[in-house]
């Protein structure tokens, strides 16, 4: 049966048709078969290094702004495929489509923020305690960058991780996940249509297609986003070339609830930050901190807000939760739950696998809400990557903070209180890369993007600071004698 979508990789500028073949599939629908498409073996990865080498250096001699007019002109290709690529999204992904195609803005929004940075200066002037020299600091691209995203935002992530690395001059080759390979390949086809051979390409395929990529010759700089189990194997492959890193990973976002004037208002901001994208999103609220004293009303209104949501068939009108991606990620969430469950969670809402008229055998899980969590729970400390809070009560100030902080991850985090003592004691003392007074854990298109501790490696993806990683910095001493 011919898939609705069949592509091979990009290498140079040819589609390769040949090799083994992987399937995708409609997650509302695990029946119905979306895509086909061809891997790229370890010799086509490093066809592909070599041409990227070659095309590097004449990108790299392309003007700043000129290589900026060039990520436009991809942007505006994008945005002509829009409703096609929320479509791949969607089929393959899950999300409700009108969050597909948001999706895709957010992802031209954010490109063009970086093409503004062709704008910025390149570089500095520094004085010398020597008569007659000069100090210039410089920077040049990195050389071939190595881009590997994940299945929860199949044109978001890539974009984010190509828009900075083209308009630094690198050339970039995408991995994209399997389970989601066809915003991908919609975007490898406009790229085609703009830029020079070369300085983009695209190899698909599984685990071994991404590690004959990060272990190959010629990489420069190697960008993940993904799991913290992954980002260590990537790092362990990439010990060898000692190429320069950048990894978004996982996270434990908790929503901090000490005060607050309209208690319906900031659940709301709650719900969106956690359930958008079936909470497979790793800005997501996972947990939510509540003052003692406003424990018992906020897990009435969140059961509450939360049974109300919408669960369907992403292609549906008015769906606002689709399925999980895959059955193995299906029952990784349900195996999580349940772990709570067994250690003492109260269930307020969802917990369970949900069977939907003519859609029986799609991975739909209820959306959750987990209360009298324990910080020490399986539940509170690690990544469920699913559409589940856990909620839990703290006393103090001093309290609430430590819970915050006790877990391995530090990407983003919300306060809600109008108390300023307290917010800057927040903004001061949450280790988290990200912080939102006041509101969900939305980013904006031109901020920096990323965590510490194991939320991130290297430098954040979006914003100024991304020119640490898709650049390398030089140091210049003139003597002008």
């Amino acid at each position: 049966m011919k898939c609705e979508y069949e592509y091979g990789s990009l290498i140079g500028d040819a589609h390769e048709s040949g090799g083994p073949r992987f399937i995708t599939s409609n997650p509302a629908r695990p029946s119905q078969k979306v895509g086909s498409y061809a891997c790229a073996d370890a010799a086509a990865v490093d066809r592909a290094l070599g041409i990227a080498r070659r095309a590097q250096r004449g990108w790299s001699e392309v003007p700043a702004i000129e290589r900026a007019v060039l990520l436009l002109r991809l942007v505006e290709g994008v945005e002509k495929r829009a409703d096609d690529l929320a479509r791949a999204i969607t089929l393959e992904q899950g999300k409700p489509l009108a969050e597909a195609r948001g999706e895709v803005m957010k992802a031209c929004a954010e490109a063009r923020a970086m093409a503004a940075r062709a704008f910025d200066a390149q570089g500095s002037l520094l004085s010398s305690p020597r008569p007659g020299y000069r100090i210039g600091v410089m920077r040049r691209p990195r050389g071939v960058i190595a881009a590997i995203t994940p299945w929860n935002f199949p044109i978001l992530t890539p974009m984010r991780k190509i828009a900075p690395a083209l308009v630094f001059g690198n050339a970039v080759i995408l991995k994209p996940s399997e389970f989601t390979p066809a915003a991908a390949c919609l975007l490898a086809s406009a790229a085609r249509d703009v830029l020079p051979a070369g300085v983009f390409q695209l190899v698909l395929g599984q685990a071994e297609t991404a590690a004959a990529l990060v272990g190959g010759r010629g990489v420069d700089g190697i960008t993940f986003t993904g799991s913290v189990a992954t980002g260590r194997k990537i790092q362990v492959a990439a010990a060898t070339s000692l190429a320069e890193l950048s990894f978004e990973l996982g996270g434990k976002n908790a929503a901090v609830i000490h005060d607050t004037d309209d208690l319906e208002e900031t659940l709301d901001h709650v719900v969106g930050a956690a359930f958008m994208c079936a909470g497979q999103r790793c800005t997501a609220i996972s947990r939510v901190l509540v003052q003692r004293g406003l424990y018992d009303r906020a897990q009435e209104a969140l059961a509450r807000k939360v049974g109300a949501l919408v669960v369907g068939d992403g292609m549906g009108a008015g769906v606002q939760l689709g399925p999980l991606t895959h059955e193995r990620h299906y029952e990784s969430v349900q195996a999580m739950v349940q772990s709570g469950i067994d250690q003492g969670a109260r269930v307020l809402a969802g917990a369970k696998r949900l069977s939907l008229p003519g859609l029986e055998s799609g991975y739909f899980y209820a959306p959750t809400v987990l209360a009298d969590v324990r910080p020490d729970m399986t539940v509170a400390r690690e990544e469920i990557f699913g559409p589940v809070l856990s909620v839990l009560a703290y006393e103090s100030l001093d309290e609430g903070l430590a819970i915050l902080n006790d877990v391995d991850y530090g990407l983003t985090s919300a306060f809600f209180s109008n108390d300023a003592r307290a917010v800057e004691r927040f903004v001061n003392e949450s280790q988290n890369g990200m912080l939102h007074v006041n509101h969900g854990t939305v980013p904006d298109n031109h901020a920096p993007f990323g965590g510490i501790k194991h939320s991130g490696v290297g430098a954040y993806s979006v914003g100024a600071s991304a020119a640490n990683f898709y650049t390398t910095e030089h140091t210049v001493y003139w003597n002008h004698r």
